[in-house]
């Protein structure tokens, strides 16, 4: 029989390290001393947390082999090793019982395939689930406090370094940045034209490509670490599992100043903001961008949905044609209050019933997605090695930031492992004939997580989460079907005291 080994540690200190180590050194062992078992593979993540799956590279391969049949017995060390997210593991070993593989927790005595397993298995992951929502809730507390003195939490940005709670001026992002506040503020140039040119002189986003946009700029013009200070908590974390949402006032904010060096004066700052809010005001006027402009169409004739301000001076949108003559197509003035008021109630059904609209939806899409992907053998190959080039680049950087790779050794093994995972991204491309289905599994993807980490129940029209959301809205005489990224559509009927 082929059996696996999972295992996993949490931080990257020397004594997790050293278990790290001796996990898989114990699996290898244990299972050579069994006379009928064959080691398949130790399945291993370092430094990942354990409350979600979905970025343990190492499991999620795991789960994947399994459905291709090849081993019979997963062991792990215990419960907390596998998941601290009770949902998770009754969930896994289910399907992985379901595929006739079984799981064997080992120092808590649980093997899956037993009649009485998901009773224990309950009760062992709610253990685990409740020491992990305790240290969460520590580390927070000390987070906070560190935050209140300036301590900088988060990922490098376009710019910057960040190490260690301290950010460092990376030069040659540094001077991209410099340039996005003098295209704007001096020389008046807008977003996508800055762009646009930002695309063609070749400069590379952090992420290393050269895909600028509008909302790109946007985002770093409104960026208050260019001038030096900080402003910490704009995102917080829900209770287990710990969902990332924006704050919109439910946990408080810190705006600390001076907490590292800026790359543009507090006067370029400020002229940049400024300018961003005349150009807010003056979109009030006639030839005004509105959030709707460019996202409605008439369901009846495939006509552009105008705006015209009404004689009450409120705004309402017409089919193109109808406004020439109403005997041309029936789809007439809406109240733009009644279009927003109609995104409010779509928004907040999807909210409120995740479970019955949001995943399955989800579901169906990533399990079509991984049928296509399993049916094909170079696919899975070059699955596996884009996870071993993934994987080797968390090393390198590790690596570095434990001070045992020099500057340009690290950016050296970077630049070339970078340029294998273009390959073999490309080859995925190529390999995938329904690419449109990766693509659009991706799109809903980012339409569930925005609505999940968007606010529970939205009580006035925001205009950055519809722009987020919504794709297209198709116009019918008495209602409005809400077209999302990545392919659901909900239909909302328009109040009858709007006609």
């Amino acid at each position: 029989m082929k059996v696996a080994s999972y295992c996993r540690v949490s931080t990257d200190r020397d004594d997790q390290a050293n278990s790290f180590e001796s996990q898989q050194r114990y699996f290898k062992e244990y299972i050579d001393r069994q006379p009928d078992w064959e080691l398949y593979q130790v399945y291993a993540d370092e430094g990942i947390t354990g409350t979600s799956t979905k970025k343990r590279a190492a499991f999620n391969r795991m789960i994947a082999d399994a459905h291709m049949g090849k081993f019979q017995l997963i062991l792990t060390k215990e419960v907390s090793r596998f998941s601290r997210n009770i949902l998770d593991t009754i969930s896994y070993t289910r399907e992985l019982k379901a595929l006739g593989v079984g799981v064997v927790f080992m120092n808590d005595g649980i093997y899956s395939l037993e009649p009485d397993a998901e009773l224990r298995l309950s009760i062992m992951g709610s253990m685990a689930q409740e020491e992990s929502r305790k240290t969460s809730s520590r580390v927070k507390w000390g987070q906070t406090r560190r935050m209140e003195q300036g301590v900088v939490f988060g990922r490098s940005l376009l710019g910057y370094d960040v190490k260690d709670g301290k950010m460092t001026i990376n030069r040659s992002g540094a001077e991209i940045v410099r340039q996005i506040f003098y295209k704007y503020g001096m020389e008046k140039k807008g977003t996508s034209v800055i762009a646009r040119e930002l695309r063609e002189a070749g400069y590379k986003t952090l992420s290393g490509n050269a895909k600028w946009s509008n909302t790109y700029i946007i985002k770093v013009l409104k960026n208050e670490k260019y001038v030096g200070d900080t402003l910490c908590q704009k995102t917080y974390k829900t209770g287990f599992p710990f969902v990332q949402k924006i704050n919109r006032g439910e946990v408080d904010q810190f705006y600390v100043e001076g907490t590292h060096p800026a790359i543009v004066s507090q006067e370029v700052y400020d002229k940049a903001q400024a300018l961003r809010q005349m150009k807010k005001k003056q979109s009030k006027g006639p030839d005004a961008v509105y959030p709707l402009s460019r996202k409605m169409c008439c369901g009846i004739c495939g006509f552009t949905i105008y705006r015209r301000v009404t004689r009450r001076g409120t705004g309402a949108w017409s089919c193109g044609r109808h406004l020439r003559s109403a005997a041309n197509c029936p789809t007439g003035p809406i109240l733009e209050e009644d279009i927003y008021a109609a995104f409010l109630r779509m928004y907040n059904k999807l909210r409120l019933h995740d479970g019955i609209i949001l995943r399955p939806a989800l579901g169906q899409m990533e399990a079509l997605e991984t049928a296509v992907q399993r049916d094909n053998p170079a696919m899975l190959e070059v699955n596996k090695a884009i996870a071993q080039a993934t994987e080797r680049g968390y090393k390198i950087s590790k690596l570095r930031a434990n001070g045992l790779l020099d500057a340009d050794a690290c950016a050296a093994q970077m630049a070339a492992n970078t340029a294998q995972l273009t390959q073999l991204r490309a080859k995925r491309r190529r390999l995938l004939k329904n690419d449109d289905i990766g693509e659009a599994a991706e799109a809903l993807r980012q339409t569930v997580d925005a609505i999940r980490q968007g606010p529970e129940r939205l009580e006035r029209f925001d205009e950055a989460l519809f722009e987020e959301l919504v794709e297209q809205v198709v116009v019918s005489p008495t209602a409005l079907r809400f077209r999302l990224y990545g392919g659901i559509e909900v239909t909302e009927r328009i109040r009858e005291d709007a006609k």
